[in-house]
């Protein structure tokens, strides 16, 4: 993504400013009296490029990355850097204007969506007892892969591949739990996989006009479908194919943060990278899909 950075900086940019208009107009306070410390050296919007930056660079360490590329490369980009500790304690500052962003490049509401679910571990199982950075946010949960404790990312997808809804939640709840209100606002078919299946949850999704489609267990009857709600259905799993991208090139994982609000920042910019350099539905990667 580094070929994209003047285009992905001038749309945050872009962003920020007509976001920190509306935004310091809901502030208690429009002045700066409780600011302290040096100026910062960057503005909002360098500070989100650089972290979506790392996300497309597929850098396993934002420290690698930052000391090797933004400090290097991306000097004369951005002449105000600064050194890496206080990046991160600048970090912070962008969570709000990111998750906005964010949820302005959500993708187009198509009629045809994707569902699915994936697990957000923040720490190894034997170090649950004394884990104490997510304390009170994350759950022990359990999946198809075994027991975890950290978070659940259900995320909506529609056929062009971009997301369109998506929801974090402790990892003890279940996968048809958050659904209703995930998919609100939109109409047309979701194709989920069997860990949806339920009359209950079928019928209230159809009365907000959203048909759920699931393959079935082995002990149900086949659902009535048409020829190209099958072949729909059958592409399911390109939602876990977009999941294991994002984890793979984007650095989906939690369990080296020291601070909540720095892990949210780090998954929100993840997602964000994903949006802003989709997989292309006649990519290499979508063609594993069949």
């Amino acid at each position: 993504m580094l070929d994209r950075l003047v285009e992905i900086f001038c749309a945050m940019d872009d962003f920020c400013k007509a976001f920190s208009l509306q935004w310091a107009a809901r502030q208690l306070s429009a002045g700066k009296a409780w600011e302290r410390g040096p100026e910062c050296g960057l503005s909002v919007s360098e500070i989100m490029t650089i972290v979506a930056l790392y996300h497309g660079s597929r850098y396993r360490y934002f420290k690698n990355f930052y000391n090797g590329v933004v400090l290097t490369r991306l000097k004369q980009a951005f002449p105000g850097l600064p050194s890496y500790q206080r990046f991160i304690a600048l970090k912070p500052r962008i969570f709000m204007p990111l998750l906005m962003f964010l949820a302005s490049r959500s993708g187009k509401k198509t009629g045809i969506y994707y569902l699915d679910s994936t697990a957000l571990p923040v720490c190894h199982n034997r170090r649950i007892a004394r884990h104490k950075v997510f304390a009170g946010l994350a759950a022990r949960g359990k999946t198809s892969m075994g027991w975890f404790f950290g978070f659940k990312l259900p995320l909506v997808f529609n056929h062009q591949h971009a997301i369109v809804a998506l929801k974090l939640t402790p990892g003890n709840v279940s996968d048809p739990a958050p659904v209703i209100s995930l998919v609100k606002g939109l109409t047309g078919k979701l194709f989920g996989d069997k860990g949806y299946i339920g009359k209950k949850l079928a019928t209230t999704l159809l009365r907000q006009g959203l048909a759920l489609m699931t393959k079935v267990r082995k002990n149900m009857k086949a659902l009535p479908m048409t020829l190209v709600d099958k072949l729909l259905l059958k592409a399911r799993n390109m939602a876990e194919t977009i999941i294991g991208h994002i984890k793979a090139f984007s650095s989906l994982n939690l369990p080296k943060h020291r601070s909540p609000v720095n892990a949210f920042i780090h998954l929100i910019a993840a997602l964000t990278a994903y949006q802003l350099n989709p997989i292309q539905p006649n990519s290499p990667s979508a063609l594993q899909l069949s």
